[in-house]
């Protein structure tokens, strides 16, 4: 016969799990995401040591030296919430014979701008923040 140890982390998890189900009390809900048409982006030409901060609506492009930026989703959530800012972009090089190459397709992440962020020879971009208003006119939606 052999002997099972038992495992008094996942007894308590378990006891933990079973108390809260037959008290009704509900585990914490998952923060609610906010859906933003407008992505924040920064960028730096690396020779000329100029930072640009833009706007662009999600679905659209925006081109920032030889990169093309098209967001794709802006998420963000309450102010009473931890701070959690994504975006998933899609990132194009302008070649020099005029052919577009993809450079990136992922998500960002506003809080660790290092993390998935473009790396370019010349540029670099990142996000910023989602909002849901922007000074750029948005644009105009075909007849």
């Amino acid at each position: 016969m052999k002997i099972q140890p038992r495992h008094p982390a996942r007894r308590a998890s378990a006891l933990l799990a079973l108390s809260l189900a037959l008290s009704g009390t509900a585990a914490p809900a998952l923060a609610a995401r906010i859906e933003n048409p407008v992505a924040v982006f920064s960028g730096i030409d690396k020779i000329t040591g100029r930072i640009t901060t833009f706007d662009v609506y999600v679905g659209e492009t925006v081109q920032f030296g030889a990169l093309q930026v098209t967001p794709r989703v802006c998420y963000s959530r309450d102010e009473t919430e931890a701070p959690k800012t994504t975006t998933f972009v899609e990132v194009d090089e302008i070649t020099l014979d005029r052919k577009i190459r993809r450079l990136f397709t992922g998500w960002m992440f506003a809080d660790s701008p290092g993390l998935n962020a473009v790396d370019h020879a010349v540029y670099d971009v990142w996000l910023k923040e989602c909002k849901q208003q922007s000074d750029v006119p948005a644009p105009t939606q075909g007849n």
